[in-house]
């Protein structure tokens, strides 16, 4: 067994992830239930591509998956075999609440969305504890009104959301805390503890629900898929797989329960008007809400059941349902649970204390341990084979246009792995880039997925043969920046740092990965063999003043100042690793070489392109350059974070580390001397900064001082929470283009974006976006390797103080922190002006982690559940001794 210098292997948890390594399977069942299959591309089987509408929120609790399953707080193993959640009702809902309510993206003024509240608050990496909070109403839910008030609004306005209804006035709604355990690896308990926050006794219904993933009714080219059953045995429920072990199905609460069963079958009678056909999926949802028995089960026997219990609560009083999953041999009933469940709760505790012994700070130890939490709650069991789902089912045609439509170029793509989703309702599905990020803030609870992770991104069933990795669902074919390479070495010195091992091994399988991304990129995406890259929107959405996806209006193409700057990068970091590995392999040498090689020429680009280059002298900024059928180029001379993304091409190279590497040293000074005007165009290579480093970048002392002094100047990027995507200016002097008898404009909106474009549920124009003020926090690192403490900046522009580039780093990760801490009056900036989420102590301490952030105020804004990239405030917190921070000692 490989061991750890990490303090938190030396906990219970610890101990649990470790064994995993060896086998014991801890990590079989966890929250791998969706929150929304319905909508999703998998289940979208329309004539015109049509998903939201295909299979909407109205059909979900009627209609069978193809491809996966939802619920509210729910667990499932690893394929979906058994999915468990929990049902409820408040007798006033014309539905049970088993799966989260949102708007489609035609819904909302500002694209889809969730309206709910839900809080992911515990859990460990095992899974062997987990804990999440929902907030229901005790009036009908107001699903029209959501629906009808979104709708009317335009972009200008803010979203109506859910607490904007005064549903939750008086405290009149429960707080629904769930809580997951585990006995052993495969046996789970789960309790649901209900509080009535309100002034009056009211009455809840709640339902622990088991299940079986519908995979017998697709048909296939091999043997019939035997149907699982549930069947009711001595006052439990026996569940039997074809594919599992028997187990058994517990439920104990005070009072009566009565089990209801029935199929995991579509409703044809109501969703398409054909025949009743038996028990059906609502069946128990129709049992409980309208008092119907014809959809359930009269054998006993079904593949759907759940366990009714009515609860009545008293003002301000609270009770508990508990539940048990276990297999057939395990000792029956609940007489460990009290001690198991205070034991995960403890080893929980102690995982994180190990975990955050530097941090002195409560608030940030919750902030962090609620990112966690959100992070681990976003794992998501993941099926889509692209082939299968081209071609159809016996009895269900095929999506629109399979030979020429959405992924049909990805047959090769077979997902069936639990992933990390970016959002479990909003994004319910990997993104490339996304991920990268993911694995980051994985790593230092469990280093282990965070590799795994990349592993599966830049495998065989992943990418595709040509060597581009998936987008994301919607467009596998899409382009996004590619952070792998950095993310994964990255990954690999905090492991190192954790563990005192290096785990070369990882390293090198991603870099033969990502050096075939990479070739695909330098084949497809530079198409004129320019060493300038467009051609995608490069997860930016709608940063552009046009849809840098689409044909532009008139003729010519879009040099990408941002494209460009991520190959860099992109050079870099497989230069780095190459380097790692030259140590104990001299083969990587000549490829370290090749990279560097290629850092070079894509700097010459950014000079010479177009005849005028991607910088701008005048302006001291890069921007990106519509090259024109004439040869002219027409900089698009708009503030934003494009221009600031050549900061991330850098690396410093210990003068040491050079000289162990004989074959690299020498080619590199060949390449120097065979071209200086090349050199020249970079970072002074031939001088050495502090304790004999070298630096490669594509910015000289002068253009990053240029760069920085917009960067970090208040009236353009720097904000109170970090680093804007646009600049402040651009709201008295808007960006403006005609082009061919076609006007455009780009202004500063701090906000939700007041455009539709990308579905108009993100907005780079102004917001404070996670992911790349991590990078700009991590390059500003690197940069201070190199210039050491004498290499001072003003830091705010304008305010006559300057400070070395690692403590700037260190100030904008306490900006961002100050998202999500209390200020001085004890508010955080990510609840904005809710006078409720700051200051009912049933609300304020119950942390969501956001898209992207307000601009100028902090205030939360898109996905409500972005953990997701932007749990990679865990590693920005803890001042001197938080996780970035010790990274960056150790790694120089």
């Amino acid at each position: 067994m490989l061991m750890s210098l990490d303090p938190i292997f030396a906990t219970a948890e610890g101990q649990r992830l470790l064994a995993a390594r060896d086998g014991v399977p801890w990590r079989r069942w966890g929250p791998y239930l969706s929150e929304r299959q319905w909508g999703t591309v998998r289940e979208d089987y329309s004539p015109h591509g049509t998903a939201w509408d295909y299979l909407p929120h109205d059909h979900a609790r009627s209609r069978a998956y193809r491809w996966g399953e939802d619920g509210l707080a729910g667990f499932s193993d690893t394929r979906l075999s058994w999915c468990l959640s929990l049902a409820l009702w408040n007798g006033n809902d014309p539905i049970l609440k088993e799966r989260l309510f949102g708007l489609t993206n035609s819904e909302g003024n500002h694209g889809e969305d969730v309206k709910e509240l839900y809080y992911f608050l515990d859990g460990v990496p095992s899974h062997a504890y987990m804990r999440m909070l929902y907030k229901y109403p005790h009036a009908a839910f107001p699903y029209e009104r959501l629906i009808q008030e979104n709708r009317r609004r335009s972009t200008a306005e803010r979203e109506f959301e859910l607490i904007d209804t005064g549903i939750f006035d008086e405290g009149r709604y429960f707080d629904v805390v769930v809580e997951w355990a585990k006995v052993s690896p495969d046996d789970l308990l789960l309790v649901v503890t209900a509080h009535n926050r309100g002034p009056e006794a009211a009455s809840l219904h709640v339902l622990p629900q088991l299940w079986a993933r519908n995979d017998w009714s697709w048909g296939s080219d091999g043997p019939a898929v035997p149907r699982p059953s549930l069947r009711v045995r001595d006052g439990a429920v026996l569940a039997e797989h074809h594919a599992e072990a028997a187990r058994v199905f517990e439920v104990e609460v005070e009072g009566d329960a009565a089990w209801l069963l029935c199929e995991n079958e579509t409703n044809l009678a109501r969703l398409f008007g054909l025949p009743a056909g038996g028990p059906v999926k609502d069946g128990i949802n129709d049992a409980v809400v309208y008092g119907r028995r014809d959809g359930l089960s009269d054998a006993g026997v079904g593949t759907k059941c759940a366990a009714h219990h009515v609860l009545h609560l008293p003002a301000h009083g609270s009770a508990t349902v508990r539940a048990r999953f276990r297999p057939t041999d395990g000792a029956p009933g609940f007489a460990v649970f009290d001690d198991v469940l205070a034991s995960r709760r403890a080893e929980a505790d102690a995982f994180y204390d190990a975990l955050q012994a530097g941090m002195t700070d409560p608030d940030a130890r919750l902030v962090q341990r609620q990112a966690f939490a959100g992070l681990l709650w976003s794992k998501q069991a993941y099926v889509y084979y692209v082939r299968r789902w081209l071609q159809g089912d016996p009895g269900q045609p095929p999506p629109a246009r399979q030979g020429t439509g959405r992924n049909a170029g990805w047959h090769h793509l077979d997902a069936d792995d639990v992933l990390a989703m970016p959002d479990t309702w909003e994004y319910p599905w990997f993104a490339a880039w996304d991920l990268a990020f993911h694995c980051l803030a994985f790593t230092p609870i469990d280093p282990d997925f965070a590799k795994q992770q990349l592993l599966l991104l830049t495998g065989d069933r992943y990418a595709h043969p040509n060597g581009q990795l998936p987008a994301y669902e919607w467009a596998f074919g899409d382009v996004n920046p590619p952070v792998q390479a950095w993310a994964a070495l990255r990954i690999f010195q905090m492991d190192r740092m954790m563990s005192g091992q290096a785990d070369r091994a990882f390293l090198e399988r991603c870099f033969h990965r990502l050096a075939l991304n990479f070739t695909w990129w330098v084949n497809r995406k530079d198409a004129d063999g320019r060493n300038v890259f467009g051609g995608g929107f490069l997860g930016l959405d709608n940063i552009s003043v046009f849809d840098r996806s689409a044909a532009l209006p008139g003729a010519g193409v879009v040099d990408q100042s941002d494209g460009t700057a991520w190959m860099a990068m992109y050079s870099l970091n497989l230069m780095r690793i190459a380097l790692e590995l030259a140590v104990a392999d001299p083969v990587y040498e000549s490829m370290a070489l090749k990279f560097f090689e290629h850092f070079l020429l894509i700097a010459e680009a950014m000079t010479t392109t177009g005849g005028v280059g991607l910088w701008n002298e005048e302006d001291g900024f890069f921007y990106d350059v519509l090259r024109r059928p004439d040869g002219t180029g027409i900089p698009l001379r708009m503030q934003t974070i494009v221009g600031l993304i050549p900061l991330f091409a850098v690396e410093v190279i210990d003068g040491a580390a050079i000289d162990r590497l004989p074959e690299f040293r020498a080619g590199l000074l060949a390449v120097l001397r065979r071209r200086p005007e090349l050199a020249a165009l970079i970072s002074r290579w031939s001088v050495p900064g502090s304790t004999d480093r070298r630096l490669l970048s594509l910015l000289r002392g002068h253009r990053m001082k240029c760069l920085l002094a917009r960067m970090l100047d208040p009236a353009e990027f720097l904000s109170p929470h970090g680093v804007r995507a646009l600049s402040r200016r651009h709201r008295e002097h808007p960006f403006e283009l005609d082009i061919d008898g076609v006007r455009l404009a780009v202004g500063y909106e701090p906000g939700e974006g007041l455009s539709a474009v990308f579905g108009g549920n993100s907005n780079w124009r102004g917001p404070i976006w996670m992911p790349v003020n991590l990078l700009l926090i991590d390059s500003l690192h690197e940069f201070q390797r190199y210039y050491g403490d004498d290499f001072l900046v003003e830091y705010p522009t304008g305010s006559g103080e300057r400070l070395p580039l690692g403590v700037i780093a260190e100030r904008l990760a306490s900006r961002l922190g100050g998202l999500f801490l209390r200020d001085a009056q004890g508010r955080r900036a990510v609840w904005g002006d809710s006078a409720v989420l700051q200051s009912d102590p049933h609300f304020r301490d119950h942390i969501l982690f956001h898209e992207y952030f307000h601009g100028d105020d902090g205030r939360g804004l898109g996905a409500s559940h972005q953990t997701g990239w932007t749990a990679c405030i865990a590693l920005l917190l803890g001042g001197p001794d938080g996780v970035w921070q010790r990274v960056c000692r150790a790694c120089g």
